[in-house]
């Protein structure tokens, strides 16, 4: 049987409902995937709150953003001053993230963390749920309301977005995901602020 890995963003729920909806989906570590693990508007989810907050009721941490995170050091994940997510992919440190993932999830159901609400407007879809899937894991994410939509389900309604959901003669399903994954990169990837 398959393990099947979470995903779920902080967006601006107060603590208490992000811990509801983990032990709702019965999370056993959180492994957080933020770049930068800091909050301005939300000081509940810095990296030093967020980590014993968890462990008091049971739950594991660990940071994973300088493996998985959307903001990659390595300046060769860049091509014209934006993070390319076929080239984060292929980095040593992003496929020993994903390792660290998959051999955690033999112990603990884990949750992937990051800031935004909607997984589609995040890389923990476009991107790691994808990679994780190639390497024969089951994907799910935590929605706001706590229910689980699957990568599957999260990826249909990519297709929907873009109007790429009706039944293409040409085209795979794989090849259309492709596509409105590649046009949702570019509206999501990061590219720093050349003013800092």
């Amino acid at each position: 049987m398959k393990s099947t890995i979470l995903t779920v963003g902080h967006s601006n729920h107060e603590w208490e409902h992000l811990l509801r909806i983990l032990r709702a989906n019965h999370v056993t570590a959180v492994a957080d995937i933020r770049s930068e693990p800091y909050s301005r508007r939300n000081p509940q989810f810095g990296r030093e709150i967020l980590k014993p907050s968890l462990e008091t009721p049971g739950i594991k941490y660990v940071f994973l953003g300088d493996k998985l995170g959307a903001h990659p050091k390595d300046p060769a994940c860049y091509k014209g001053n934006k993070v390319q997510y076929k080239l984060m992919a292929e980095t040593p440190l992003f496929k020993e993230g994903l390792k660290r993932v998959v051999s955690g999830s033999k112990r603990h159901r884990i949750a992937l963390l990051c800031a935004e609400k909607d997984p589609l407007s995040c890389h923990r879809s476009v991107l790691i749920s994808r990679a994780l899937e190639v390497l024969g894991m089951d994907v799910s994410h935590i929605l706001e309301d706590g229910s689980l939509e699957s990568q599957d389900e999260a990826m249909s309604r990519l297709l929907e977005k873009f109007g790429l959901d009706a039944v293409d003669l040409f085209r795979s399903r794989e090849e259309l995901v492709e596509e409105a994954c590649a046009r949702q990169e570019k509206k999501v990837a990061y590219a720093p602020d050349p003013n800092d």
